[in-house]
C-alpha cells in the first residue's frame, strides 16, 4: 500500500486543475467567438469521442485485461477473494450501473431547479417535454368536444399549435354584440354571459363552445360576452380554423352539421365516456412531434427568470458532470504509482501522469463550457459570473482528485475499482444522454460521427507518452 505523501497529494489536485483548466478556456472562447451552431456541434463530438476514449483505455480496459490475463495464466482470475481480477471485474459492472443511476436521479433533481439550463442537449429536453405536456393538456381539453374528435391524428400537430390559451378578468368583455367574428372559444373554466341588445339569456360553463355562429357563418356577433368570473378559454382564430376546415373535409363536414343544428353549447361529457375522451387524447398525443429545436432566446430567458434558484442549480449540475472524471484522476494517479513502486522504479512526476486521462478529460471539457457557456449567455447570464462558475468548477476538479488519491490510498484495490466503476458509469451515461445529442442536434449525423471518431483518436493518441 502506498505510504500517504502531501507531494503526491499536490500531485494529484495539480493534474486535477490541469484537466480542468479546459473550462474556463473553453468558456472564454465561446463568450468572445460566438462560434456557429456546427462548429459548436462538432466540437461537442470531438469531446465525447475523447472522453469515450479516457473512460474506455483507463478506467475499464486494465480490470478488463488483469481478468484475461489472470485467466490465461491458470484461471486465477476465478477466485472469489478480494483482491482476485475476477472480484474487481465484478465490482466495475456494479459500480457502472450504480452510477448511471446515481447521475440520472441527480441530474433529474438538478434539473427541476433550474440546471438544466447548463448544456444546450438538457435545456431541448426541458423545452421539449414541456411542451409536450403542455399539448396533451390541450388535447384533453379538445377531447371534450365532440367536434373536434373528427380530426384525423396527422392534424393534431398543427390544430395544437394554432390554439392559445386565454385568460378573462370578471366583468371582462370577451366581445361585443355586432362585431365581426375573428376568434372561436373554448371555455375551460369560469362562466360567460351572453347578452342580446342589453338583455341576459345565456350563461355558458366549463367545456363550451363560444362564438361558433359568426365565425362559421362570417355574420357579426348576434350578443355581447361578458365574463362572470375569472375565465380560462382557448382561443382559435377564424383564419386558422378555416384553413384547418379546408385542409381536413371531416373536420368540416362536423362544423356544417353543428352549425346547421345551432349547437352554441357543448353537452356535459358523461362519467361513462371519460375513459372514451382519455384515449382519445392519449391516441392523439401519440402523434405529435413536439420536435427537438432549440428554444427561443426569450423562452430561455423566461425559463431563468421562472427558476429562481438556476444560478445555483447551473454550477451543482456542472459540479455534477465533473465529480466522477475528477475522483478516478486521484485513484488513476494512485494506481500507477503504486505499479511503478511495486516494480522498483523511482517515481517521478512525468512517469506516473495517466496522460490518455488528462487528455480525454481536457479535450472534452473545452467544448462543453463553450457550448454552454454560449446558451448561459443567451439566457441572460452575465459573462462574469459564467467565467466564474467554470473557474470554481476547475478548482473543485483539483479538490476532487485530491480527494480522489487521498481516499483511494486507505481502500482495497477492489472497492477502488468499484469507485472507477460508478465514474465510468456516470461518465459514459453523460455522453450518452448529453454531449453525443447536443452534437447530433447542431451537427448533424455524419459530423457528429467524425468529431467523435477525432476526439477519441486524439485522445488515445497520448499513450505514446506513457
Amino acid at each position: 500500500m502506498m505510504e500517504f505523501s502531501f507531494v503526491h497529494l499536490f500531485w494529484a489536485f495539480f493534474l486535477g486543475l490541469v484537466s480542468a483548466a479546459s473550462l474556463p478556456l473553453g468558456s472564454w472562447v465561446g463568450l468572445i467567438t460566438q462560434p456557429k451552431s456546427k462548429m459548436i456541434g462538432l466540437l461537442a463530438a470531438f469531446g465525447a469521442g475523447a472522453l469515450l476514449a479516457a473512460l474506455s483505455i483507463e478506467l475499464v480496459a486494465p480490470t478488463v485485461n488483469a481478468l484475461v490475463a489472470s485467466a490465461h495464466d491458470g484461471g486465477g482470475g476465478h477466485g472469489h477473494g478480494d483482491g482476485s481480477p475476477l472480484a474487481a471485474f465484478l465490482s466495475m459492472l456494479f459500480g457502472a450501473g450504480v452510477g448511471s443511476v446515481l447521475f440520472v436521479v441527480l441530474d433529474q433533481l438538478v434539473n427541476a431547479h433550474g440546471g438544466f439550463l447548463r448544456k444546450s442537449a438538457t435545456t431541448m429536453a426541458y423545452f421539449t417535454k414541456r411542451k409536450a405536456k403542455r399539448h396533451y393538456e390541450v388535447l384533453k381539453e379538445l377531447s371534450r368536444i365532440e367536434v373536434f374528435q373528427s380530426i384525423p391524428n396527422e392534424a393534431v400537430q398543427e390544430l395544437v399549435e394554432l390554439v392559445q390559451p386565454v385568460l378573462f378578468n370578471p366583468e371582462e368583455i370577451l366581445f361585443n354584440q355586432g362585431e365581426p367574428g375573428e376568434e372561436l372559444f373554448f371555455i375551460q373554466s369560469g362562466e360567460v354571459s351572453l347578452h342580446q341588445d342589453g338583455v341576459l339569456f345565456k350563461t355558458l360553463g366549463a367545456n363550451s363552445i363560444l362564438g361558433e355562429m359568426a365565425l362559421f357563418t362570417g355574420e357579426h356577433r348576434s350578443a355581447m360576452a361578458k365574463a362572470e368570473a375569472a375565465v380560462s378559454c382557448l382561443m382559435l382564430r377564424k383564419v386558422d380554423f378555416d384553413r384547418l376546415r379546408q385542409k381536413f373535409p371531416k373536420l368540416d363536414q362536423a362544423l356544417r352539421k353543428m352549425v346547421l343544428d345551432r349547437l352554441d353549447e357543448l353537452r356535459e361529457i358523461r362519467e361513462h365516456r371519460e375513459r372514451e375522451n382519455e384515449n382519445w387524447a392519449r391516441e392523439a398525443a401519440a402523434a405529435l412531434r413536439t420536435g427537438s429545436e432549440l428554444p427561443s432566446r426569450q423562452e430561455l430567458r423566461t425559463a431563468h427568470e421562472e427558476h429562481s434558484g438556476a444560478p445555483m442549480a447551473i454550477w451543482l449540475g456542472i459540479l455534477l458532470d465533473g465529480i466522477p472524471e475528477s475522483f478516478v484522476i486521484g485513484t488513476g494517479l494512485l494506481a500507477i504509482m503504486a505499479g511503478k513502486q511495486s516494480a522498483g522504479v523511482e517515481i517521478g512526476f512525468f512517469d506516473v501522469v495517466p496522460y490518455t486521462l488528462i487528455a480525454g478529460l481536457f479535450l472534452s471539457n473545452f467544448p462543453e463550457a463553450l457550448s454552454s457557456s454560449v446558451g448561459m449567455k443567451d439566457q441572460g447570464m452575465k459573462s462574469s459570473r459564467i467565467l466564474m462558475l467554470w473557474l470554481s468548477l476547475a478548482i473543485m476538479t483539483g479538490v476532487g482528485a485530491g480527494i480522489g488519491y487521498t481516499v483511494g490510498e486507505s481502500l482495497s484495490h477492489t472497492f477502488v475499482i468499484g469507485i472507477e466503476g460508478v465514474a465510468a458509469g456516470a461518465m459514459l451515461t453523460m455522453i450518452a444522454a448529453a454531449m453525443v445529442p447536443e452534437a447530433a442536434h447542431r451537427g448533424g449525423g455524419n459530423l457528429t460521427g467524425v468529431g467523435t471518431l477525432l476526439g477519441f483518436v486524439a485522445a488515445i493518441s497520448f499513450k505514446l507518452l506513457e
